[in-house]
């Protein structure tokens, strides 16, 4: 009897044998080339991402499927089903956003897939395919930070922010402020020392019953709260510093819980305060950030960039402050191949690559990255 590992394996083996066209041979290092077109892979937790980027026509396709409806009924992501689904969806999807961008193996200068942080499983999924295309097409392979790809999401819109400017990554796993100075050329002004400000969304949606992902199950509710039946605090914004936590928060929400019975309007006026609280926490964190680096230009990125509300006060902020805030439009805001794809072919074109081992960095600091000249 064939194990269900094997037939996973055997059907993963035949999925990808469209895909190799060229006999196998190493790739090897390119000289600097801007004209190039990539593959990006991006399967760092719960979606798996996949697009093609071309340095002179742009975004040529991409594609996202959500594994939500399989993490939903748990109530958060479980990393073994996670990497199980990205074994399944990963090939076909690449050979659809291939056939949309009307792309042949011949035709791909090189391969970016995400190498962390992230969940180790998932991760490994996303490098051993990315790596092994690009071995079986004879061009080079980068592993992408995820975060850099969030922070350079904006270079995909028309209007792009120029170098030096600052940066908020808020997602389901980080938080953190950065002094951009170029590519590769970060520094941390500030991060979350516990929850990051998507997993407070997410954990909190959890506690009002509210399913997942928290992020839009919680601005949902809150439409329907009456301000100021609940107040909750800004964590660290009396004390100097950019440093985030959303513990306090979080447990601030829990002490209001478990003095409540959760109706339909009281759980909509706890979300309604709950958001506020964080919202008003990352705006004023940016603007002491903005002060105190000179900057003027701020990108906002990531999962919880995608936030009305938030995007509603950091308007407001930057119109008292005269600054200008750029955001990726909403499907880049989420985990997406496109900013892979993006920020592989930055770092390919600059003559980067990796060599044939490759491997999984789910804990990976952005500013350890090597800068582009």
């Amino acid at each position: 009897m064939i194990s269900g590992h094997a037939r996973e394996s055997a059907r993963f083996y035949r999925l990808g044998t469209f895909l190799y066209t060229r006999p196998l041979r190493p790739a090897l290092p390119r000289p600097q080339n801007t004209a190039m077109r990539v593959l990006g892979i991006e399967t760092s937790c719960d979606d798996t991402g996949v697009a093609v980027y071309d340095a002179v026509r742009g975004l040529l396709a991409h594609r996202l499927y959500s594994q939500t409806p399989i993490h939903a009924q748990y109530g958060g992501i479980v990393p073994e089903l996670a990497s199980r689904d990205h074994v399944h969806k990963l090939l076909p999807l690449v050979r659809a956003v291939m056939t949309e961008a009307q792309s042949s193996a011949a035709d791909i200068n090189g391969v970016a897939y995400t190498a962390g942080p992230g969940l180790a499983g998932a991760l490994l999924v996303g490098a051993a395919v990315g790596r092994a295309l690009a071995y079986a097409w004879g061009v080079p392979a980068i592993g992408v930070h995820h975060m850099e790809g969030h922070l350079l999401s904006p270079m995909l819109e028309s209007e792009r922010p120029a170098f030096p400017f600052l940066a908020l990554l808020v997602s389901g796993g980080h938080t953190l402020l950065a002094d951009v100075r170029g590519v590769g050329d970060y520094g941390v002004l500030g991060e979350s020392l516990d929850d990051a400000a998507g997993e407070a969304f997410d954990k909190t949606a959890k506690l009002l019953g509210l399913g997942y992902p928290g992020g839009p199950a919680i601005a949902s509710a809150a439409t329907g709260g009456r301000p100021g039946r609940f107040t909750f605090p800004r964590p660290m914004t009396e004390k100097p510093g950019l440093d985030f936590s959303f513990s306090g928060l979080k447990t601030a929400v829990v002490n209001v819980v478990e003095g409540q019975k959760l109706g339909r309007q009281v759980v909509a006026d706890i979300a309604h305060a709950f958001q506020e609280a964080a919202v008003d926490t990352l705006v004023i964190k940016c603007r002491r950030a903005l002060a105190q680096s000179g900057h003027q230009r701020l990108v906002v990125a990531g999962g919880v960039s995608a936030n009305r509300l938030l995007r509603e006060r950091m308007a407001e902020m930057a119109r008292a402050h005269g600054t200008e805030v750029y955001y990726p439009r909403p499907e880049f805001c989420t985990d997406n191949g496109a900013m892979i794809a993006y920020t592989g072919y930055l770092r390919l074109a600059a003559g980067q690559h990796v060599d044939l081992a490759f491997g999984a960095q789910p804990r990976w600091e952005i500013d350890t990255l090597p800068r582009l000249n």
